[in-house]
């Protein structure tokens, strides 16, 4: 059997890592093909996460990044289409709602090659952010889809996709954080063993709005000054804080991080303030409470629970919600930690 797998982009190489590892272990006879669309150009967010989390090199690099969404799709649409005219493999493997998904997934479905989407049936409900365009369509080209959730069922189940072509495993990021939390790495210069607060800000929502910007910095700033915050930064939101006037005295801004030294922060961290909806099940999984800086999440069983909450931009709700406490004990919510083997189990 031969797959072609496509990733872009930082949070994708960890649950890539997650199903090759399962291939080389369960299924060392397919064949698996890696394509790098180079949507996270800088090293620091792609080159490390190959050589740390043991993933095969990217067997085509394709370079394409730093563009508009319309002009980072076309422009991966066409690539990808040409390696799979030569590569001819039997399944396509796209992860999670990013522009290389949405890509990669079209690409094969016009070359009525089967895809395969892991994360599917994830929605926010908001279709003014890309992630939900892209996650919408790569699940209505998919031939199998991979959903993490109860809810993530239902809302398929709810756009008329159902049946065997739906099959509910898990989340692959949980699989990633039972096994690599004891390869955790500390990074450089952290001054704090415990105690601090986690914080990530990315999303284009808040980072290309000034004045949601500047709530989110000036509450992070204010709480601060009495209990330590760690910021590894995008790249992008670092440029964006350089051009304007935010105050981070108070802030302890770091360069983008390792996977595994995000997981020492999360080991060690007391609260998770993120846009991110990655970083939120991973403060979950490291029993962590979450506050989220969007007006809502797919993730929407961790708002149910307790463990999440919801706070906008707004700057008094930020500041409220640092006292936060998870409600409720942590369950099964994403799988039992064998979603890269269920996975690779129904692809044969």
């Amino acid at each position: 059997m031969k797959i072609t797998t496509i990733i872009g982009a930082r949070p994708q190489f960890v649950k890539a890592a997650v199903v090759s590892r399962a291939f080389r272990e369960h299924r060392p006879d397919v064949q698996e093909t890696i394509i790098h669309t180079g949507q996270h150009y800088d090293a620091n967010m792609s080159d490390v996460f190959f050589d740390e989390l043991d993933i095969p090199r990217p067997d085509h690099h394709l370079g394409i990044g730093g563009g508009t969404h319309g002009q980072n799709t076309g422009r991966m649409l066409e690539a990808i289409e040409t390696v799979l005219l030569g590569d001819k493999p039997d399944w396509v493997l796209v992860y999670g709602d990013t522009d290389s998904t949405l890509a990669g997934a079209l690409a094969a479905a016009k070359l009525h090659i089967p895809v395969a989407h892991v994360e599917a049936g994830l929605r926010s409900f908001n279709r003014t952010m890309p992630e939900e365009l892209n996650r919408i369509l790569t699940d209505h080209v998919s031939s199998l889809l991979f959903t993490p959730t109860d809810t993530a069922t239902r809302n398929l189940a709810n756009e008329g996709i159902t049946g065997e072509k739906v099959q509910q495993v898990g989340d692959v990021m949980y699989d990633a954080a039972l096994y690599y939390r004891n390869k955790a790495q500390r990074p450089a210069g952290i001054q704090h063993d415990s105690g601090f607060i986690l914080s990530t800000i990315h999303r284009a929502e808040n980072t290309d709005n000034p004045e949601r910007l500047s709530n989110i910095i000036g509450a992070l700033n204010e709480v601060a000054a009495e209990t330590p915050v760690i910021l590894p930064l995008h790249p992008r939101t670092r440029k964006l804080l350089a051009q304007g006037n935010y105050d981070t005295r108070n802030i302890a801004l770091l360069e983008p991080i390792s996977y595994l030294q995000m997981v020492w922060l999360l080991e060690h961290c007391k609260l998770v303030v993120t846009d991110s909806g990655g970083l939120q099940k991973e403060a979950y999984f490291f029993g962590k409470p979450c506050v989220t800086t969007r007006d809502e999440t797919e993730w929407v069983e961790l708002v149910d629970s307790g463990w999440n909450t919801l706070v906008g931009a707004n700057i008094k709700r930020i500041s409220q919600a640092f006292a936060v406490k998870a409600q409720s004990e942590r369950t099964e919510l994403y799988g039992s930690g064998n979603t890269g083997k269920l996975i690779i189990g129904f692809l044969q």
